[in-house]
């Protein structure tokens, strides 16, 4: 089922001698845009520390009561390898935290993981206009061993550039509850005045420009501007995907 990522912050996480924290925020390949990590805040305000966790660690969601039931103990959590949870986390990072908690690795076991993912080639002249830039930017190097993943809260924010022109920015995500895939972005467009929200797939982000903290989507301006509105009830309909692939003139399923 699809869910809205800001409605998840918060969230408790328990285990069966009681609670571990809260849900602050979330990691996600910069390749797939899978989630691959939850920032929990242990303890109190003053007290607590941040610490990742896999979704591999969630065993059931209670959404009525808004918390997670997950398979690690507070020792473990306690005793976690400590992560700047305030910087996109590298893949010796991510080796430290699989050593220590048995999830088993993700990547080198799909070959989707490490392959084009939902990136394509983007024209370097979208680049040089919209971004004053002669290199583009890429998002990471497949065959990088530093890979690094990126966080949710601090994407949101990041401006969105069409094919031919600017159309909004991220202001949330919707994901799969089922695989923690993240489906859609949230794009805020228009001026405070006159703003409106508008759901644009993943698949159709072309690139990134981390440093310029833009997204390049393959849409155009006047597709965003003419589409329906977000409507958070029917973007949890299965079929949600099929009307918003319709709308764009795409194929293939979200």
């Amino acid at each position: 089922m699809n869910r809205n990522i800001k409605k998840i912050v918060g969230y408790n996480l328990k285990e069966t001698d009681g609670e571990i924290g809260n849900i602050e925020d979330f990691y996600f390949d910069d390749i797939t845009w899978k989630v691959r990590y939850l920032v929990i805040r242990t303890g109190n305000w003053f007290t607590g520390r941040k610490v990742l966790i896999s979704p591999k660690s969630l065993q059931k969601a209670d959404w009525e009561n808004e918390e997670f039931l997950v398979n690690l103990t507070k020792d473990q959590i306690q005793n976690s390898p400590d992560i700047d949870t305030e910087k996109p986390v590298s893949r010796q990072q991510e080796e430290e935290l699989y050593n220590y908690y048995p999830w088993g690795t993700y990547w080198g076991a799909d070959p989707d993981e490490h392959g084009a993912g939902i990136f394509g080639a983007m024209p370097s002249e979208l680049y040089n206009s919209e971004l004053n830039t002669s290199k583009a930017p890429t998002a990471v190097a497949v065959e990088s061993n530093d890979q690094h993943l990126r966080s949710t809260d601090n994407v949101t924010g990041y401006k969105i550039h069409a094919t031919d022109g600017e159309i909004g920015k991220v202001v949330d995500y919707i994901i799969d509850d089922t695989n923690w895939q993240i489906k859609y972005i949230i794009v805020e467009t228009g001026s405070w005045l006159d703003s409106r929200k508008v759901v644009l797939p993943v698949r159709w982000i072309r690139d990134i420009s981390w440093e310029n903290s833009v997204l390049i989507a393959n849409v155009t301006t006047e597709q965003v501007q003419t589409s329906l509105e977000f409507n958070p009830d029917e973007v949890l309909n299965s079929s949600y995907g099929e009307n918003l692939n319709a709308y764009y003139g795409k194929s293939g399923t979200n």
